[in-house]
């Protein structure tokens, strides 16, 4: 990305975008790209540090269809439930979720979806999951290489439904992005992981997938699972992205228990 191009990035969301500004001027620029005694980034550390902090987030690509969920615990019994999302629309037939900061990933979003629509205006036809995937990940790796920024403190789970079928990546911080039969990221990832290496399989429907993602959400999960605490969204061969509603997310809870 252009130094333009990256200043038109900036320009665009410009109340969201300055949280991602150094406060420490010249001092910052020079330590950008300063590694670690290992090698490693240390931005970027600091990046996936946040990450394995934020609440379990998973998604699962089932034969007919992605699912994408993750807890949603609120900070105070005072915070109205329905104003935290965690799951959104980037285009009719693509969602994400995330582990991190919230601000940040508001900030992808916003573009990601410009995206989506500039392209469905200029082809007349909804965007490529991996085009628009693979443009996020060129935003989200520009931020780990210029001055005056930092990088994004989130990973996303993009579920999609194209041509070419159910789809489902993860992006890094770096920038990175692979696509996944299944993964998980936030701070009970490890035991996540594990638990949809044991019960994942190639054949698995929809339905089967969300009570997968259940289940594992419940592995590390500290209190009651309910529909007001969890997040699950889901895609299937109509290629119509939609987040469940809590009455629905309880109904599958109870088959599962």
């Amino acid at each position: 990305m252009s130094s333009s191009a990256r200043q038109r990035f900036l320009a665009d969301d410009t109340i969201d975008s300055s949280e991602l500004f150094s406060t420490t001027g010249a001092n910052n620029n020079r330590s950008k790209n300063r590694r670690s005694p290992s090698g490693k980034l240390v931005q970027i550390e600091h990046a996936l540090t946040a990450v394995g902090s934020g609440q379990t987030s998973l998604g699962i690509k089932a034969a007919n269809g992605v699912v994408i969920a993750t807890e949603k615990k609120l900070p105070s019994i005072l915070v109205d439930e329905t104003s935290v999302q965690k799951i959104q629309l980037l285009a009719p037939n693509i969602g994400v979720v995330y582990s991190g900061m919230g601000p940040d990933f508001r900030v992808l979003v916003r573009k990601s979806r410009k995206q989506a629509v500039q392209y469905h205006k200029l082809y007349k036809e909804p965007i490529p999951v991996t085009q628009l995937v693979r443009e996020t990940a060129a935003v989200m790796q520009e931020f780990t290489q210029s001055g005056g920024v930092r990088p994004f403190g989130v990973s996303l789970l993009v579920a999609g439904f194209d041509d070419n079928g159910p789809q489902l990546y993860q992006v890094d911080p770096s920038g990175s992005y692979f696509s996944w039969k299944a993964s998980a990221m936030g701070k009970n990832v490890s035991n996540a992981k594990t638990f949809l290496e044991k019960r994942y399989t190639d054949d698995m429907e929809l339905d089967d997938a969300v009570h997968t993602a259940i289940l594992t959400l419940k592995e590390g999960f500290e209190g009651q699972i309910s529909g007001k605490n969890i997040e699950i969204g889901i895609i299937g061969a109509d290629k119509k992205f939609r987040v469940l509603t809590p009455a629905e997310i309880d109904d599958y809870l109870a088959e599962v228990e």
